[in-house]
C-alpha cells in the first residue's frame, strides 16, 4: 500500500509566557480573597500529561508564598495511581512534578471527608488534606470527555468532585453512569464550592498541537459558566482526523498521557459504555493500537477501543491498575483485550485483511502517533483524495510504500520524529 505524509494546517494560537500567565491569574484571586499570612493553601496535580504543568505548578506554588500564605500540592487524581497514596505521588513524579520541582510539600492521602449530600443525595467527597486548607487552586486543562457531554466536561468541576474525591468519590459519581455524570459533578461541585474551603480554578486549554493557548482564572461567582466558556474554546482548538469514515486507523501509542481512555473517543468515534449509543461520526471499521506509553505505568484502560494490538503491547499491560480504573469508572467493556498479534506487521496486515476488500490499496488508511497530536499524518491514496474534495487546509510530503523491517515493526513511525 502506497502512503503520504500529510500535515494538517490547525489554529496555533498559544500562550509564549506560561508561567506568567498563571502568576498574574493566582495573584490577581490572592488579593481579592487577602488570606491571613500563613494561610495554608492546597493546590491540585492531576495525572494528566498536561504541557508543561510541572513549570504551571511551581509558578502558582511561587505567586502563592510571594503573598505570605503557604502552599502545598494534593494530588486530585480519583482512583489513579493504584487508588493508593504512594501510587498517586509516584504519578507525579513521573511528570516532573515532585516536591524539589514544585518547591511545596506534597500530602498525598486516599482519605477523604464527607462534606454534606446533595440536594439530591449524592455524598459529596474530599481530599482531607485539602479539606483542612485555608484555601484550594484547583489547576486542570478542560478539554471535552471521553464519556459524556454536558456544559461542563472534563476540567476544573471534574477534578473538583472526582479527583479530590479520590476512589470514593469517583466510584460513587461513575456508579451512577455516564448519563448522569455531568448533572451529578456539577452538584457535587457545587457542594464543595458552598461547603469547603475558599476555591478558585486555573482553567488551561491547549491548542492542537499540545501546547498551551489559554490561562484563565475561574471564581466560584460564575464557575460553570466561565467553565463552560473555555469547554467551548478546547473544542474549537481540538484537533481532528481529515475524514470522518474510515477502514483502518493505526494508532502507534496509546495511553493516559493522551487520554484518560489512551485514545480519545471524541477522535476514534468509540464509546464503548453500556446503555450509551456509538456517536454517528467518525465510523472506524478497524482499529490497531500497536504500543502502550511507557508514562501510563501499565494503566491500559481504553485498550478496549482497539480492535487489534501487539503482544509488546499486551505484556505492558499491569492488569490490577487497569482493573481499578474500569471498575471504579464501570466502564468494562473499555478494558477488554482486543486480538492480540505478536508483530506490528500481522497486526496491521489482519487489520487490513480483515475487510476482505478485493484490493487494500483502494482502502481508506491512515497512521497517526497518537490521538493527541494529529498535525501529521501517513494517509493511504484513498484518504488523500478525500481530503482534496473536502478542501482541508494541509500540505503533502513524501510517498512511500507500507513496509516493516525484519522484526516485524513499522519501517516508518512519526512518534518521536
Amino acid at each position: 500500500m502506497e502512503l503520504i505524509e500529510v500535515t494538517q494546517h490547525f489554529p496555533e494560537e498559544r500562550l509564549e509566557d506560561i508561567e506568567a500567565a498563571v502568576a498574574e491569574e493566582v495573584s490577581a484571586h490572592l488579593r481579592d480573597q487577602q488570606f491571613p499570612e500563613g494561610s495554608r493553601i492546597a493546590i491540585t496535580a492531576g495525572s494528566r500529561g498536561i504541557y508543561r504543568i510541572d513549570q504551571m505548578i511551581a509558578s502558582a506554588v511561587a505567586t502563592v508564598k510571594q503573598f505570605g500564605c503557604v502552599p502545598f500540592l494534593v494530588p486530585a487524581m480519583g482512583s489513579h495511581g493504584g487508588a493508593t497514596a504512594e501510587g498517586q505521588r509516584s504519578v507525579l513524579e513521573h511528570l516532573g512534578i515532585t516536591e524539589a520541582t514544585a518547591g511545596a510539600e506534597i500530602l498525598s492521602s486516599m482519605d477523604v471527608e464527607q462534606l454534606s449530600d446533595t440536594a439530591n443525595g449524592i455524598p459529596a467527597y474530599m481530599d482531607k488534606h485539602a479539606f483542612a486548607a485555608d484555601g484550594i487552586i484547583v489547576m486542570n486543562r478542560i478539554k471535552a470527555h471521553t464519556a459524556f457531554r454536558g456544559s461542563v466536561e472534563s476540567g476544573l468541576s471534574k477534578m473538583a468532585a472526582i479527583g479530590l474525591g479520590k476512589i470514593k468519590g469517583a466510584a460513587f459519581i461513575h456508579s451512577r453512569g455516564s448519563l448522569q455524570m455531568e448533572k451529578n459533578i456539577k452538584d457535587i461541585c457545587r457542594t464543595c464550592l458552598e461547603k469547603g474551603p475558599s476555591i478558585m480554578g486555573i482553567g488551561i486549554v491547549e491548542n492542537a498541537f499540545d501546547q498551551t493557548a489559554v490561562v484563565r482564572a475561574v471564581r466560584k461567582e460564575n464557575w460553570f459558566e466561565a467553565e463552560a466558556e473555555l469547554l467551548e474554546l478546547s473544542k474549537q482548538m481540538m484537533p481532528s482526523l481529515p475524514v470522518q469514515e474510515l477502514d483502518v486507523l493505526v494508532v502507534e501509542e496509546m495511553g493516559k498521557n493522551y487520554s484518560g481512555t489512551g485514545m480519545d473517543p471524541n477522535i476514534i468515534g468509540r464509546w464503548r459504555i453500556d446503555g450509551v449509543p456509538e456517536p454517528s461520526s467518525p465510523v472506524i471499521r478497524r482499529i490497531a493500537a500497536l504500543e502502550l506509553s511507557e508514562e501510563s505505568f501499565g494503566n491500559a484502560q481504553g485498550v478496549g477501543l482497539a480492535d487489534f494490538i501487539t503482544h509488546s503491547f499486551f505484556q505492558k499491560i499491569d492488569r490490577h491498575t487497569t482493573y481499578t480504573n474500569a471498575l471504579t469508572s464501570t466502564f468494562l467493556r473499555r478494558a477488554m483485550i482486543p486480538f492480540i498479534y505478536e508483530t506490528e506487521q500481522l497486526a496491521v496486515e489482519t487489520a487490513l485483511n480483515s475487510l476482505s476488500a478485493e484490493d487494500t490499496d483502494m482502502l481508506t488508511y491512515i497512521q497517526i502517533p497518537n490521538t493527541l497530536h494529529l498535525h501529521r499524518l501517513y494517509v493511504s491514496p484513498a484518504v488523500l483524495e478525500e481530503m482534496e474534495k473536502q478542501q482541508i487546509s494541509f500540505d503533502t510530503g513524501e510517498r512511500f510504500t507500507l513496509a516493516f523491517n525484519k522484526e516485524g515493526q513499522l519501517s516508518r513511525r512519526l512518534l518521536r520524529q
